[in-house]
Formats: C-alpha cells, sequence, structure tokens
C-alpha cells in the first residue's frame, strides 16, 4: 500500500497535508466540469449493465472521479466522448507502446478479416512470427498465448513439469498478471496471499516464496533448499515503482539458479520499452524462459513465451501422448490467425531500431526535462527510466527493494500530479504516474508537457522543514 507521508524536499520543504488535500478537490472538480458525458454515464452505469459501470474492473483504478470514456484514439492521442483532446503518455499501460491503431497493425488485421481470424491450425504467418522472435530474443522454442497473465502461468507450469519441483520464487512487490502463484506478499518475513487477491483458496506459501528484490543473500538461503523450480522476475521491477537491479545482481541470479537447476523467467511485458530485444537482449542476460505480452500485436491481444531447447524437450517428454489437450498450458484462441497477423506487422515494421531511437531520445529529454525541474523546486525526488519508460519516486536517491518503494510512496500526491496533468491534457498510468514515449511523441509534445508538470509544481502547497 501507498504510504501517505508527505514527501520532503533538501532545501528543507515538505508539502504541507491539508493544502494538497484542498489542491486535489480543486483539480477533481475542473476534471468533473469538464466531462458532463462521462460523469452522467458513470452516475447511470453504477449500478447495472456491467460492474461498476465498466467492462473490466480496474478501469475504476484510475485516481479521477470517474473513468473518462474514450470516442477515438490515434497515435499518442485520445479524444473522450466530451471532446477533450489528451496527449497520451500511459499508451494503455503499454498495450499501445507504438501508438494507437498503428498502420502497419490495421492493415494486417484488414488483410486477415477475409481469410479468417481463427482456425486452432497454424496460419501462413506462423513459421516468420517464430523466426522472428528467434532472432529478436534469443530462444529457440516459442508459444503463444492471449495475455501476459496467461504466458507466465503457462511458463510456469512448463518450469515445473521440466524440473519435477513445486516452488516458484518471486520478488517483493512483484505483478506478473493473474497467475497466481505470483499474487503473493511479503510480511513479516513471510510469503502470504496478497490482501487484495479474491477467492484464493489455496494457501500460497506451499507453491510460492517471496523475498526482496536485490537480495543476495535471501536468494541464496532460497535456493539452498533445491525445491525451487523456477524463479521469476522482471529485469528491472516496474509495478511498485521502480527498482533498478544493483551492479550485478543479474549476473549473480544467473549463476545461483543454475548451480542449483533453478530455471530463470524474464517476464520483458513492461521493460521491451528498453529496446528491440528487449532488457534482456541490451544487457546480455542468460535465461531459459522468456515472457512478453502488452504491446507485441500492436495492441491486439496476444502474448508470447519462449524456452531454452533443454526445457522444450523436458516439458514435451512430460507430456502423455495418449492425453490430447487438458494440460493447464494453452487456450482454443491461442496463437489464432489474426494474432500471428498482428505480431508480424509489429515485429517487422514497428519494433525497429528506427522506433525505439526516436523512443529513447525522446524519453531521455522527458527524463532531464522532469529532472531540471525537480531540482528547481528543491524536491528530494529523483526519476527512475528503463528505456521509454519512467516515473518520477519520492525520494532523493534510487530505490533498492519494494519496502523502500512504499516507504516513500504517497498516494495522494500521486493523485494530485496525475489528475492535474491530466486537466492540462496529458494522461500518465493510474499507477504510479509511468510515462512512456511512443514512436508518435514529439519534441512539442515533450515541450509542452514538461510546461504542465512545471505548472502542477508550482502549485504544490510547500513550507519549510520544522
Amino acid at each position: 500500500m501507498a504510504s501517505s507521508a508527505p514527501a520532503k524536499a533538501p532545501m528543507g520543504k515538505r508539502v504541507v497535508r491539508a493544502a494538497l488535500e484542498t489542491l486535489l478537490a480543486s483539480e477533481n472538480a475542473q476534471y468533473s466540469a469538464r466531462r458532463p458525458r462521462s460523469s452522467a454515464r458513470a452516475s447511470r452505469h453504477a449500478k447495472g449493465g456491467f460492474a461498476g459501470g465498466v467492462p473490466m474492473h480496474w478501469m475504476r483504478d484510475w485516481p479521477q472521479p470517474f473513468p473518462m470514456v474514450i470516442e477515438a484514439a490515434q497515435g499518442n492521442r485520445l479524444r473522450d466522448i466530451d471532446g477533450n483532446e489528451i496527449v497520451d503518455f500511459c499508451l494503455g499501460d503499454t498495450g499501445a507502446m507504438f501508438g494507437h491503431a498503428p498502420a502497419p497493425v490495421m492493415q494486417a488485421m484488414r488483410q486477415q478479416e477475409s481469410r479468417g481470424l481463427t482456425y486452432m491450425l497454424p496460419s501462413a504467418d506462423a513459421d516468420r512470427v517464430g523466426e522472428l522472435l528467434q532472432e529478436r530474443f534469443g530462444l529457440p522454442c516459442w508459444q503463444v498465448a492471449v495475455t501476459a497473465s496467461d504466458a507466465n502461468r503457462f511458463a510456469l507450469r512448463a518450469a515445473r513439469a521440466a524440473t519435477g519441483r513445486k516452488r516458484i520464487l518471486v520478488f517483493d512487490g512483484c505483478y506478473h498478471g493473474t497467475a497466481e502463484d505470483t499474487l503473493v506478499d511479503l510480511i513479516d518475513g513471510k510469503t502470504v496471499a496478497r490482501r487484495s487477491l479474491l477467492g484464493q483458496v489455496q494457501d500460497p506459501s506451499l507453491t510460492t516464496v517471496m523475498i526482496p528484490f536485490n537480495d543476495r543473500g535471501a536468494l541464496e538461503a532460497e535456493l539452498a533448499k533445491n525445491d525451487i523450480a523456477c524463479v521469476i522476475a522482471e529485469p528491472v521491477m516496474t509495478n511498485c515503482g521502480m527498482i533498478l537491479p544493483q551492479e550485478g545482481f543479474w549476473a549473480f541470479l544467473r549463476e545461483a539458479t543454475r548451480k542449483v537447476g533453478t530455471l530463470l523467467l524474464l517476464d520483458e511485458t513492461h521493460t521491451i520499452s528498453t529496446g528491440p530485444g528487449g532488457y534482456g537482449r541490451a544487457h546480455n542476460l542468460d535465461f531459459d524462459l522468456f515472457v512478453l505480452g502488452k504491446p507485441v500485436a500492436g495492441g491486439l491481444p496476444a502474448a508470447v513465451w519462449g524456452m531454452t531447447q533443454a526445457v522444450n524437450d523436458r516439458l514435451f517428454a512430460s507430456r502423455p501422448e495418449s492425453e490430447h489437450g487438458h494440460s493447464g498450458i494453452g487456450t482454443t484462441l491461442a496463437g489464432n490467425a489474426l494474432q500471428l497477423a498482428c505480431m508480424r506487422a509489429t515485429l517487422e515494421e514497428l519494433m525497429t531500431p528506427a522506433n525505439y531511437e526516436k523512443m529513447l531520445s525522446g524519453a531521455a529529454r522527458l527524463d532531464a526535462g522532469i529532472q531540471e525541474l525537480i531540482a528547481h523546486h528543491g524536491l528530494a525526488w529523483h526519476t527512475a527510466r528503463v528505456g521509454a519508460r519512467l516515473e518520477v519516486v519520492f525520494s532523493p536517491a534510487p530505490v533498492t527493494n519494494a519496502a523502500e518503494a512504499r516507504a516513500v510512496a504517497d498516494a495522494t500526491l500521486e493523485s494530485v500530479l496525475h489528475v492535474a496533468l491530466l486537466n492540462r491534457g496529458f494522461l500518465l498510468t493510474p499507477f504510479h504516474n509511468m510515462m512512456l514515449v511512443s514512436p508518435d511523441t514529439t519534441e512539442a509534445n515533450i515541450t509542452d508537457f514538461l510546461a504542465a508538470f512545471g505548472d502542477v509544481l508550482n502549485l504544490l502547497p510547500l513550507e519549510a522543514a520544522q
């Protein structure tokens, strides 16, 4: 949970809590006044139709008073049903990282529509997509899922089948979709079911152990028990604030897992922002399994998971030939023709070095501008960045684990920044205000955002610390 402790500044300033609440109320009022149609819809559907008026309950988790309803999206711009035009730095929380309705993907969809959408058989694009995945991420064997949640679930099942072990290891503060084994928290040194997890029956500590990120001692101690099938991790933690690995941590993690026969699964669903081959390729990481969802098909629901030849061989050797399907791995719509067509277009025409060059240079400029504004206002904050993805962290120095991230988080301050920036035409993620630069993000967008960010910082009620 986010802390409500006020952010502090190195020059002896702090945010005035009561005044911050007043500022949030004012910004919420402005948001509501500009969206009468979205407001009316929220009231109308509060008790009927979709639960809470939204087709997926996370859509209620934005800090605004009610969700705005989107009428159209193109490139890095959104328009809601009230006619508000917004520059999008959220990009569907990475699902639209290469822009909304990208032309190559839309063309692939139009071409595929006359050929059928799903057959439960490979399409003509299958071989090329497989080759592209091999070339891009280095692993030889691949499978397709509908979401990264599914891909992680299937990859963990494959790891258990390949190793004959039951337990997995995750890092405190992680999020790997709805894979049940990963939805845990670390409380007083014990692994327990995440408090927000609904309908959980099995005790997750029977299948999962959670330790702090960057903690080499805790990692060695758990791996020494020789019962961990797989360590699953983002190369940079991005779901409890951004937590970068300490120098040498990934080399240590790889060597430690290899020594005891534990597989290593890299979840690059967010860190694909690093480059065309993800963080793993950019930093020469070695791993046994790999998952990528969200943007891999340009926004169409799709995900991929890959494995080494050794894992693939052990997985299929463990599958009884007399049993068709029913393995707990795969779903009927996974690997359908429309997914493959859109993945091919994305891998060939969107996830290109040229597009990443635009994204990374834009993110570097955005990062530098935010840092300059933070310093100008004397705030004890910093930015954390992985490729085209960055966040503001309310501490003067980088955090190294989830406990430190939670200690400096400030839910009210996050909400103020989010709603105030949205009122000025810029959308960030609803979760710790992540910003993502797409190939469609222009220099003018970044300049205008930095001006708006400076305006919002000028509104913050600061006072000298006692």
